[in-house]
């Protein structure tokens, strides 16, 4: 796979299970180094780095969405997207004040002191976006974001991501899914098969253009 991902775009990838998607996106979250070939993530080799860096950088730099929301049960709400704050150093009003725009903006300010378990799928799912979009990573990577959710939840939370990347929230985002209800809110669409970009996906700079053209993604 070569392709490049430029700031505020977002790319969806999508394929058959088993086709690469989740290897490449765990790639370029840090969490697995190629066996060939180069990762560049802001000019840096991840590849290249210790275990030790790379994990500071993905703290930095990434942030994830996982189709299992991964919250906290002991915390509230608001405190879910908190820790995420203190764990980059950022603690107190600031951290406190941090949290309350992103539940508002994730229409989650009036459930600020709920338990996540109260909470229906779909603000558990904006509540799992929030909290890596805390720290104004570089990009989220979101893996099945809307799985677990039915297509009007699901819709509504992809609108919330890409409203997030747009407000500067993250730079860029990389999602991958099964889920051709949302793909529309994609700036590109690559289709993968057997571990490759499939014939016709745009990896290449000249989509960036053709995006801000109005130009339809690939298969759409």
């Amino acid at each position: 796979v070569s392709l490049a991902v430029e700031e505020g775009e977002i790319v969806a990838f999508v394929g058959p299970s088993g086709c690469g998607k989740t290897t490449l996106l765990s790639m370029a979250g840090c969490l697995l180094t190629p066996t060939s070939g180069r990762v560049s993530i802001l000019g840096e080799d991840v590849g290249a780095m210790k275990q030790a860096q790379r994990a500071a950088f993905r703290l930095r730099h990434i942030g994830f969405v996982f189709q299992a929301y991964h919250l906290l049960a002991a915390l509230n709400v608001r405190q879910n997207v908190e820790i995420a704050l203190n764990l980059a150093g950022m603690a107190g009003s600031a951290a406190f004040e941090r949290a309350e725009e992103l539940l508002a903006l994730f229409e989650l300010d009036h459930r600020a002191r709920s338990a996540p378990g109260t909470l229906s799928g779909g603000e558990q799912q904006r509540l799992a976006i929030a909290r890596p979009l805390a720290n104004r990573p570089d990009i989220i990577l979101a893996d099945e974001p809307t799985a677990s959710l039915d297509s009007r939840a699901g819709h509504r939370v992809m609108e919330l991501l890409r409203a997030a990347v747009e407000a500067g929230h993250a730079r860029s985002m990389v999602v991958v899914t099964h889920d051709t209800r949302i793909l529309g809110l994609a700036h590109r669409v690559l289709p993968m098969e057997d571990g490759q970009l499939a014939p016709g996906a745009r990896p290449a700079q000249e989509n960036r253009d053709a995006c801000e053209n109005g130009a339809p993604a690939p298969g759409q």
